[in-house]
């Protein structure tokens, strides 16, 4: 079983939630947020997600505050099937229609937006994702108001300049310190880029977009930095995962190999993607966690202002249930910003995290050509 698959035979097994409960109108507040699916592409369903109160409901969509928050898995869960998912059909490029408009207004928002939605019945279910956070009941959109909108200065600049590509929108904004999950919805409401390329972009797929963008900007400065002079092993546990970052003392190459044990019965299934040198050309074939991961680690090697190899290792428990990418960035983000621990050789340092991980290291090592390539090379001590 590939891993997508198991991924939605574990989401297809989540039912003891309980969503909000709202009828066909609401008045509330939006993050701000938005989703845009992909199921139809090029005509996609489009639309806001609304928390049924008013106020400053940011923490429902600001993933970066999740896991300094000490937020818990439930929590997740319970503020995010908060949020009432709005939906109507439009094309990928109907930037003009009127909806969409409101849309890219809530995707540039500083701040939560008083939203005010008719809905064609009443809203129900809820969705799971291993690409996106969780969120509540959905419906057909009948009618969508918004309040006033102020603009995130960056994101405005942004769009007003048609003659600057997306990507390097991405880059920018980021670099002024606007959050990974602002950009995105930026990106994914067609707000960035050069004016005739500009677009509707799926939620998930603009996730995996500017995890990309930005993780190509830094590793354009990163390969030019001295590499590190030891091994250094990185640690973090949170929302039933345990992640280790190991860092070589290489030019840059990076593997990715990820366990889920027990998560439905006794199933111990091991997932891996790995690069050397230079970034991969084709999708990961482990999905967008492999591109949210590369990321936290390129943005650490810039902050150090070094260069180094990443080995990354992720164990998730039983009770674990998908939640999206933001689950791998924030946790390897976390990681990078702990005290970490030094090693003389590639295997001290598997020594050493053997004895933090569940499931045998030889299970890693099976899956993990560039683990087994660093294990019989001569990198392996200083």
């Amino acid at each position: 079983m590939g891993k997508g698959a198991y991924l939605k035979k574990i989401t297809s097994g989540v039912q003891k939630w309980r969503t909000v409960e709202i009828g066909e109108k609401l008045d509330g507040s939006s993050p701000p947020s938005v989703f845009i699916g992909n199921f139809g592409y090029p005509k996609v369903y489009v639309g806001p997600m609304i928390a049924p109160y008013e106020g400053d409901t940011s923490v429902l969509d600001t993933p970066e505050s999740w896991i300094s928050g000490n937020k818990t898995q439930d929590d997740i869960i319970r503020f995010r099937l908060d949020l009432v998912r709005g939906k109507h059909q439009v094309g990928i490029k109907e930037l003009e229609n009127r909806l969409v408009g409101k849309l890219q207004e809530i995707s540039l928002a500083k701040n939560s937006v008083d939203s005010e939605a008719e809905f064609k019945h009443k809203p129900r279910g809820f969705t799971f994702s291993e690409d996106h956070q969780p969120f509540g009941p959905s419906a057909g959109l009948e009618r969508f108001e918004i309040g006033n909108v102020k603009w995130e200065p960056h994101l405005q600049k942004a769009y007003y300049d048609t003659d600057l590509k997306a990507a390097d929108a991405a880059v920018d904004a980021y670099r002024e310190g606007v959050l990974f999950s602002q950009i995105q919805k930026a990106f994914s409401t067609g707000t960035l880029g050069i004016s005739k390329n500009r677009k509707l972009v799926p939620t998930r797929w603009s996730i995996t977009a500017v995890d990309s963008a930005l993780a190509d900007s830094l590793f354009a400065e990163v390969q030019w930095f001295e590499t590190l002079d030891s091994f250094q092993v990185y640690e973090f546990s949170s929302l039933n995962n345990y992640y280790a970052v190991i860092l070589t003392p290489t030019p840059w190459q990076y593997e990715w190999i990820e366990a889920f044990i027990h998560i439905m019965g006794k199933e111990e299934m091991v997932f891996s993607d790995h690069e050397f040198l230079r970034p991969k050309s084709e999708y990961s074939a482990v999905g967008g966690c492999y591109y949210s991961c590369k990321f936290a680690v390129l943005e650490a090697l810039k902050r150090m202002k070094k260069q180094a190899g990443a080995i990354v290792l992720r164990e998730a428990y039983e009770g674990y249930v998908p939640l999206g990418v933001f689950n791998v960035r924030e946790n390897v983000r976390s990681a990078l910003k702990e005290p970490h621990r030094e090693f003389g050789s590639f295997r001290d340092s598997l020594n050493y995290v053997s004895t933090r991980l569940r499931l045998p290291l030889s299970r890693f090592i099976e899956q993990g050509p560039l683990m087994r390539e660093m294990l019989t090379s001569r990198q392996t001590t200083l």
